[in-house]
């Protein structure tokens, strides 16, 4: 049976169109999807073509971070504060927790003064640009871990011993009280005392515990004491401070350095007035 000429170019034209529609609905579709996401492609396109020269810079820099032994440094705002009250207060009796370059420089505003530095790290001491004869620099031995300061943050509130009224610093049998050092710091009454040492930045060094504490029943003997606390952003720092050194004497802060500044000749058993108000409810 023949088919029609006729009927058989109508066919074709009829199957031709048809391809040709199909070809040109899926290109109209694609330019449209184009032109919907256009971002998120060259989002896409610039991610994988830079993402792997990133990587290894951002590891780099962050191991370099954490292998990093630099202790760290006061900023512009930190050490302005500290260097505003030393001025104010100068000629006056300094006391220094941490040999700091930093450090040493402000304590010549101090002119006049008595300016004196307790270290513990012996590679600090041998360090003769560290040292100068406007200061007396002391050797310090801490004997508590910084993973330790849990257990002894609760022997100082569990122990009648660790009270500021219990007995002179020295004779103290309190574990966080400082009694091996020179007498002079037990003589004398200090009008700023800055904690910036032992380092304590890891587990097994040795924490700051015994510096706040100390610091703490130093500012309680004088009339009236700034103290600074260096690295309040790390756990032992912000606990001891307001243990210690109370919330309510905290009259400023750049960061995370806290200025307290604490009355001398006072006569509460506790450290704090939230925890004299706590006892007298109690007893």
């Amino acid at each position: 049976m023949k088919i029609p000429t006729k009927n058989l170019i109508l066919t074709l034209f009829f199957i031709l169109s048809t391809v040709c529609l199909i070809r040109l609905f899926r290109i109209t579709l694609n330019i449209f999807s184009y032109s919907q996401h256009p971002p998120l492609l060259n989002t896409l396109m610039h991610q994988n073509t830079t993402l792997p020269d990133r990587i290894p810079h951002m590891s780099q820099r962050f191991a370099k971070y954490r292998s990093s032994s630099e202790e760290e440094p006061l900023n512009h705002k930190q050490y302005h504060l500290i260097s505003d009250v030393i001025s104010h207060r100068a000629p006056c009796n300094l006391l220094i927790f941490g040999l700091k370059a930093q450090l040493l420089d402000i304590s010549k505003l101090n002119k006049g003064g008595t300016t004196i530095f307790l270290e513990d790290d012996a590679q600090k001491l041998r360090n003769r640009t560290l040292k100068t004869n406007a200061v007396q620099v002391y050797s310090v031995e801490y004997q508590d871990k910084a993973s330790e300061a849990f257990e002894l943050l609760k022997h100082a509130r569990e122990h009648p011993e660790c009270k500021p009224k219990a007995r002179k610093l020295r004779e103290s049998q309190c574990k966080l009280a400082l009694t091996n050092l020179p007498n002079e710091i037990y003589r004398r009454r200090w009008d700023v005392v800055v904690i910036d040492g032992p380092r304590g930045d890891q587990p097994e060094a040795p924490g700051r515990m015994r510096a706040i504490y100390t610091a703490g029943m130093l500012a309680r003997s004088g009339n009236s004491t700034d103290v600074f606390v260096h690295d309040t952003n790390h756990m032992i720092e912000k606990w001891y401070s307001r243990e210690f050194l109370c919330q309510e004497n905290l009259v400023s802060s750049k960061g995370n350095l806290w200025h307290f500044q604490g009355k001398g000749g006072l006569s509460s058993a506790s450290f704090c007035e939230g925890n004299a108000s706590a006892m007298s409810r109690n007893s």
